[in-house]
C-alpha cells in the first residue's frame, strides 16, 4: 500500500484547503493534509510531524508566508515549499524564491498546483539522490585520505599454523626482496638486525600464542650494511575457509627515527649551551653588580651610597617605598633600580604621574573601566594596575592624588583587590607600590589634604633623595657622564672640560637638580664647536637659585582655586612658566610641577602669551 504523502497546509481558510485536497486527489495524489494557521501551530507540526511539502498562504491575520519559510528553511531545509496565495504580487515572488521557496501558485490560477506539486517532489527526490551521491563521494575521499597517509607501507597475511607469508609489493621492497622470493619466518629472521633477533623472535612466539593484536618497532640490517627501522602492526582474522591468519602493515619509519635522534641530539646541545650560559650569566651579573650596581645611577659622594644601601636593602623585599626629593634628583631611577633588583623584575614596571592625568580620569587610568561605564567609555580598559600584574607600579607625585582616588588604593593597599569603573567584579592586585613626591606628606596629612592611614601606608620603607647641591662630589661624574651621552648622539667629541666651566658647575646650587644640570649639558653640547667643553655663564644666573619649595602657593588650595592661581600667575608672566620671571616662581612650585598640573587642569598657557 501506497504511504500517503504528509502535506502541511498554512492557511485560514478551510475551503481553501479542502480545495487543494480535492485537486490533488482526482490527480490520484495520495496525501493527508494537516492545516495550521499561527506560528506555534506550524512550528508543532514542523518539528513533530515527518513532512514531505508545505503549501503556505502568504497573508494569515497572525503569522506570514516569508516568516514560515524562513523558519522552514532552519528546521527541515530538504522539504520542498510552495507558496499558494490570492495576494502574492511579483517583486514578495522572486524574493519568495531567493529565500529557498520551491514555487508559487496564485488561488485565481490553482490548475498550475498539481503540476507545481509534481516537480516540487522530484526535485526533493533529486535533491535526497544527489546527496547520498556526495556522502558517497566525501566517503571515498576520506579513504583515499587514509590511503596518502600510508605512504611507505605495505600489507602481509602471516598464518601462523603453516608458516605462510603473503606481502605486497611495497613490503617486499621494505625488505628489499625480489617479488619471486618465497617469504618465510626465515627471511624475516635473516633481514632482522642482530640485536633485535632475540626481542623479534620472542613476538613471534608470544602472538602465534596468543593470536592477540601486536604493534611493534625494530630493525632491520639490509644486505648492503644499511640500517631500517620498521613498525609491524598486526591484527587476528579469519579467512573465508575458517583459516587463522594475522593480517597487518609494514610502515618504514627510517627517516622518522633519524629526525628523531636528530632532535634528540639537537635538544641536548641546547641544554649543555643554555647551562653554560647560565654559567656565564651568573659570572657576568656578579661582575656588573660588582662595577655597576645601580645602572644610570651616577657618583660617588656619601650622601648617595647612603640612598643606595637603602635600595639594596629594601629591593629584594614586596615592601612598599615612598621616594621623597625634590624634582629632579632621580625619584624614577631609584624606583627602576628597586624594580630590578627585586624578585619582580621579569615582570613589568608602570610608571604613572598622578599630576598629569585630570582627576575625573585618574581613577580609570589607575584601575580601569569597563564599556558604558561613563561619557566616552567606548570599550572596556584595563587599568594600570592590571597591566602591572607580578610587578611594580610606580606612582609618581603621589601628594597629587585625589582623595576619593586615596581611598581606592588605600584598599589595594590593605586588602590587595580593587573593581574597575563600572563594574562589581574584585580584582585580585599582585603588584609592588612604589611611590613618589616633592611635597611634605606629613605636612598635607596635618592639613587634611592626604589621608593619614594611606601614608602609614606608603611610608613603610622610606628613601629620601639629597639635592644635587648637597652632592657637589658627584656633579664632575654627572658632568662627564652626559658629556659623554650627548656626545656621542650629536657625533662630536670632546677631549676635556674647561677648568672654570666645572668650577661653576660645582659652585651653581642647581634648583632643578639632576634634570637641569642634564638640560644644561645637553644645550651646550648643541653649540659647542671645539673638543673642549664650555657653556654658557648666563645659563647658570644666580637669579634662578631659589630652590623649590614642597610648601607651594598652592598647598591649600582647592581645584577651583588652584586653577584660578595658576591661570592668574600665567596672566601676570604672559605665559611663561619656568625662569625667574615665571609663573612657577611666583607659585613656589617646581616648573615641572606646574606643567603637570596645568595638563591636569586643562589650561591652555599659550592663551596668556602677548599677541
Amino acid at each position: 500500500m501506497q504511504t500517503p504523502l504528509q502535506i502541511l497546509s498554512l492557511e485560514d481558510d478551510p475551503k481553501d484547503t479542502e480545495l487543494i485536497q480535492e485537486l490533488l486527489d482526482a490527480d490520484g495524489i495520495t496525501c493527508e493534509i494537516t492545516r495550521v494557521e499561527t506560528e506555534a501551530g506550524f512550528l508543532d507540526a514542523v518539528e513533530r510531524r515527518n513532512v514531505d511539502l508545505i503549501l503556505a498562504d502568504y497573508t494569515l491575520p497572525s503569522f506570514d508566508g516569508l516568516s514560515a519559510l524562513n523558519l522552514a528553511k532552519d528546521r527541515c531545509p530538504d522539504v520542498p515549499f510552495i507558496f499558494v496565495s490570492g495576494t502574492l504580487g511579483e517583486e514578495v515572488s522572486i524574493e519568495a524564491l531567493k529565500i529557498g521557496a520551491t514555487d508559487y501558485v496564485l488561488k485565481t490560477r490553482l490548475s498550475r498546483l498539481v503540476p507545481s506539486v509534481h516537480r516540487a517532489l522530484r526535485e526533493a527526490r533529486e535533491l535526497v539522490e544527489l546527496k547520498h551521491a556526495q556522502e558517497a563521494h566525501h566517503r571515498s575521499e576520506a579513504y583515499l585520505a587514509a590511503a596518502q597517509r600510508l605512504s611507505h607501507t605495505g600489507s602481509f597475511g602471516w598464518n601462523p599454523s603453516n608458516g605462510e607469508i603473503h606481502w605486497s609489493e611495497e613490503t617486499f621492497r621494505i625488505f628489499e626482496c625480489e617479488p619471486s622470493a618465497k617469504v618465510h619466518i626465515s627471511l624475516v629472521m635473516q633481514r632482522t638486525h642482530p640485536d633485535e633477533k632475540t626481542a623479534v623472535q620472542a613476538l613471534i612466539d608470544r602472538v602465534s600464542r596468543d593470536r592477540k593484536e601486536f604493534d611493534y618497532e625494530h630493525r632491520l640490517l639490509m644486505p648492503g650494511g644499511s640500517v631500517k627501522y620498521v613498525r609491524v602492526v598486526g591484527s587476528p582474522s579469519h579467512t573465508e575457509s575458517g583459516s587463522f591468519e594475522f593480517v597487518g602493515a609494514v610502515t618504514d619509519i627510517t627517516e622518522h627515527k633519524r629526525a628523531q635522534e636528530e632532535l634528540q641530539k639537537a635538544v641536548q646541545e641546547i641544554k649543555k649551551l643554555r647551562d653554560q650560559l647560565f654559567e656565564e650569566n651568573i659570572a657576568l651579573k656578579e661582575e656588573i653588580d660588582k662595577t655597576s650596581m645601580f645602572e644610570e645611577i651616577v657618583g660617588e659622594s656619601a650622601a648617595l651610597q647612603a640612598v643606595l644601601t637603602r635600595v639594596a636593602k629594601v629591593a629584594p623585599t614586596d615592601s612598599t617605598v615612598l621616594v621623597a626629593g625634590e624634582t629632579g634628583t632621580g625619584k624614577e631611577l631609584i624606583a627602576r633600580a628597586i624594580h630590578k633588583r627585586s624578585q619582580r623584575a621579569m615582570r613589568p614596571f608602570v610608571s604613572v604621574n598622578c599630576a598629569a592625568i585630570p582627576p575625573s580620569l585618574i581613577a580609570s587610568e589607575l584601575f580601569g573601566h569597563e564599556k558604558g561605564s561613563f561619557t566616552g567609555a567606548m570599550q572596556r580598559r584595563l587599568g594600570r594596575f592590571e597591566l602591572a600584574d607580578g610587578g611594580t607600579i610606580f606612582l609618581d607625585e603621589i601628594g597629587e592624588l585625589p582623595q576619593e582616588t586615596q581611598i581606592s588604593l588605600l584598599r589595594v593597599l590593605q586588602e590587595r583587590e580593587f573593581e574597575r569603573v563600572g563594574s562589581a567584579k574584585t580584582i585580585r592586585a599582585n603588584v609592588r607600590v612604589i611611590a613618589a613626591t616633592n611635597r611634605d606628606l606629613q605636612a598635607s596629612v596635618d592639613a587634611g589634604f592626604f589621608r593619614r592611614d594611606l601614608y602609614y601606608r606608603l611610608n613603610v620603607f622610606p628613601i629620601d633623595l639629597p639635592p644635587l647641591r648637597e652632592r657637589t662630589q658627584d656633579i664632575p661624574l654627572l658632568v662627564q657622564y652626559f658629556i659623554n651621552r650627548y656626545a656621542t648622539k650629536a657625533g662630536k667629541k670632546i677631549r676635556r672640560i674647561d677648568k672654570a666651566t666645572l668650577e661653576s658647575l660645582k659652585s651653581y646650587p642647581w634648583p632643578g637638580n639632576i634634570r637641569e644640570l642634564q638640560n644644561v649639558i645637553e644645550r651646550s653640547m648643541i653649540v659647542c664647536e671645539t673638543e673642549i667643553f664650555t657653556i654658557d655663564e648666563s645659563w647658570l644666573s644666580q637669579k634662578e637659585q631659589a630652590a623649590e619649595t614642597p610648601q607651594s602657593l598652592l598647598f591649600k588650595f582647592t581645584e577651583s582655586q588652584e586653577k584660578k592661581a595658576i591661570e592668574s600667575a600665567l596672566a601676570d608672566t604672559r605665559g611663561r612658566v619656568s625662569g625667574p620671571a615665571g609663573a612657577a616662581a611666583r607659585l613656589g612650585i617646581p616648573p615641572s610641577t606646574l606643567d603637570s598640573k596645568i595638563k591636569a587642569l586643562r589650561i591652555n598657557k599659550h592663551s596668556f602669551k602677548a599677541g
